[in-house]
C-alpha cells in the first residue's frame, strides 16, 4: 500500500478536464486506487465517482494505492495533479 496527501490549488477544484487526465492516468494500473475527502472514498478509475465529491479548492484530498503496482500508480497520481495544476 502507498498513499499521499494532496491540497486542491486551483480555484475552480477538481473540474472535469484534469479530473478526466487523472482517472485515464490510473487506469494503466492493477492495484485498486482510491481517493479520499472526508468520510467519503471513490475509485480513482471512475470519472463520475471522482466528481461526485465535488472536491472544491483548498480541500485536502488522500490517495491510496494496493496492489502489485500500488507506487508506480500513486507517484502517477501525483505527477498528474501537479502537472495539472490542481
Amino acid at each position: 500500500m502507498s498513499e499521499f496527501s494532496y491540497t486542491i490549488r486551483d480555484e475552480a477544484g477538481m473540474h472535469a478536464r484534469p479530473a478526466g487526465i487523472l482517472v485515464k492516468a490510473m487506469q494503466q494500473f492493477k492495484s485498486d486506487v482510491t481517493l479520499t475527502k472526508g468520510d467519503r472514498s471513490v475509485s480513482l478509475k471512475k470519472l463520475f465517482a471522482l466528481m461526485g465529491l465535488a472536491v472544491k479548492h483548498g480541500e485536502t484530498v488522500l490517495i491510496k494505492a494496493e496492489g502489485e503496482d500500488a507506487e508506480a500508480a500513486v507517484a502517477a497520481a501525483k505527477e498528474v495533479l501537479e502537472r495539472e495544476g490542481l
